[in-house]
């Protein structure tokens, strides 16, 4: 990212700040419960992933000798995944959704996509402190290791925003990769071990998810939650470095695209 371009985005700070604002109070706006609600229904699916999975249907996490492992490795999953298909789902829609701001307005296009990490980070750092709150309380917190999920998470970030700014450019004029991104999200998520562990895959399909870039980063977060060990840092490098090249990538076609992007729009 150029200076001139972290210097739009402090510049116009306040109207980030303001947009993530107004759209978590608009989620809640009308409802009787409000922000409470942001905390009732993450819990409800911990509990349900934890609680019911792990007791109730007996789920057994192979090679693990606790009840709640199996549970936890959802959660682990599931909602580190779901960040990452927010963040992707709203930034390849975003430029599109903000239509008539970006027509009647002269402000950075980047701060559209910066809002939307900045809200999906919000809304995960609610979601993941009460799933950390648990660990917590039924003696699974993994410990200092849980520091590891912060070089992890980072690459996450920055692979999705990379991807995001590609497709929700490439929208603006293909109006058809928006419906293909929601499709691909629920072939993708299936191709990743996030509700079941790769040892029980066939040889062939195991080998197949070695192309899979998100399956490292999911790995990762499931060895400190589950095993409360270090992640393998050396699967690690190379998503990071995909991850830093993506950016750049997404970055150069933003800015010799937003000019037109207006006129698609």
């Amino acid at each position: 990212m150029s200076a001139a371009m972290l210097n739009s985005l402090w510049h116009y700070r306040g109207f980030v700040l303001g947009s993530v604002q107004r759209e978590f109070q608009s989620r809640y706006r009308n409802s009787l419960l409000g922000a409470l609600w942001t905390i009732i229904n993450p819990l409800a699916m911990i509990i349900v992933y934890t609680v019911i999975f792990s007791q109730l249907m007996r789920a057994r996490l192979p090679g693990v000798d606790n009840d709640l492992a199996y549970g936890i490795y959802l959660c682990a999953g599931l909602l580190t995944w779901g960040l990452f298909a927010e963040i992707l789902g709203r930034s390849q829609a975003v430029f599109l959704e903000h239509a008539n701001l970006l027509k009647k307005l002269s402000f950075p296009r980047i701060c559209l996509p910066l809002v939307v990490v900045l809200n999906a980070l919000l809304n995960f750092a609610i979601i993941f402190g009460l799933f950390l709150g648990f660990l917590l309380v039924t003696g699974n917190f993994p410990g200092w290791v849980v520091l590891g999920m912060l070089p992890i998470l980072l690459i996450q970030v920055v692979f999705a925003v990379g991807l995001g700014i590609i497709l929700g450019v490439l929208n603006v004029f293909f109006r058809d990769v928006g419906q293909m991104t929601g499709i691909v999200l629920q072939f993708w998520f299936w191709f990743t071990p996030i509700i079941y562990p790769p040892d029980i895959l066939p040889q062939g399909a195991a080998e197949l998810l070695k192309w899979n870039p998100m399956v490292p980063i999911i790995q990762g977060y499931q060895t400190i939650f589950v095993q409360a060990t270090w992640p393998q840092w050396e699967t690690l490098w190379p998503m990071a470095v995909i991850s830093v090249l993506l950016c750049l990538l997404a970055l150069s076609l933003f800015r010799k695209r937003a000019g037109e992007m207006v006129d698609e729009l």
